[in-house]
């Protein structure tokens, strides 16, 4: 068998940003092959692709893409905000909203098995997907996304890499992208309060008929106060109802008719939203290893 050279070692560590002394065994185990080692490398990348896979990603980045009238924004997370800077998981992520825009896959799983190479991983975007996770040490998945393709015109707003927003619109771009950058700083549920979600609606409902009820008036002016609660809040979770960010003395939808602009719908992403994240107890861990090693 060949001797495997610090050279070789540095070789192929360089092509895999594998430990090197993971890079060692398997150039011993390939007796000296660089590409098969590779290939070892890349099975054991699946490996501990799969152990990391159940460790909670609350952290990560939405992107955007658009092409004229067709364009798509993705939330693809990972485990903390360090890796979310991350180059190569950033090139893997526009990668993604890229492969939405132009073949359009039914969910995650077809989006997942579409071809695309990166990092010398692939040949699908789950095979790269898979080698990140090896690289870089850290649980990825792909969360959600959304495509737009009906022949309307498209604005897009990244705020930083945690909130991204898309808007369909007719009209005037500028109006657009305003708009997008509203639903950014104030969230909206829906483009009209007629579009928030029945369950939304009686969330508050019964969180109003709770505080109504304690004020200890008559069924009928409860039921009003009520009524009065949700419609109120209808107005502040609608698009088109709320005070317009950049001018609180009209409402989004009298700046979009003063610009003569139509919004058809909208996308807000904020990263790991609606995740539970995995809360460190630091003394606590801290406190085990201390145990820990006096029990060696």
């Amino acid at each position: 068998m060949p001797a495997i050279t610090a050279s070789m070692v540095a070789e192929l560590r360089a092509k895999t940003d594998a430990p090197m002394m993971e890079c060692k065994k398997a150039l011993t185990e390939a007796e000296g092959d660089l590409g098969r080692a590779e290939e070892i490398l890349r099975v054991k990348l699946g490996n501990k692709a799969g152990k990391a896979a159940s460790r909670v990603t609350a952290e990560g980045v939405v992107a955007a893409a658009v092409n004229g009238t067709t364009g798509a924004l993705i939330e693809v997370n990972c485990e903390t905000d360090f890796v979310s800077k991350n180059d190569s998981f950033l090139a893997f992520v526009q990668a993604a909203a890229k492969l939405v825009a132009e073949h359009n896959p039914a969910d995650v799983a077809a989006l997942s098995a579409l071809p695309y190479e990166q990092d010398t991983f692939g040949p699908t975007l789950e095979d790269v997907r898979k080698g990140l996770i090896g690289k870089i040490g850290e649980n990825m998945s792909i969360r959600r996304f959304k495509r737009y393709a009906d022949g309307g015109k498209l604005a897009s707003y990244l705020h930083g890499t945690r909130i991204g927003v898309m808007v369909e619109f007719d009209g005037d771009d500028v109006a657009a992208k305003d708009v997008a950058m509203h639903v950014a700083a104030m969230k909206p549920a829906a483009l009209s309060s007629s579009e928030v979600s029945a369950e939304l609606v009686e969330k508050e409902r019964k969180i109003a008929a709770e505080k109504a009820a304690e004020s200890g008036k008559p069924a009928e002016i409860v039921a009003k106060m009520v009524e009065g609660s949700v419609a109120k809040f209808l107005k502040e979770v609608s698009l088109l109802d709320q005070t317009f960010v950049k001018n609180d003395k009209q409402t989004v939808a009298a700046m979009l008719k003063a610009a003569s602009t139509t919004v058809k719908g909208f996308t807000l992403y904020v990263v790991g939203e609606g995740i539970e994240k995995k809360q460190d107890d630091f003394a606590a861990e801290v406190a085990a290893q201390v145990a820990a090693a006096k029990g060696q």
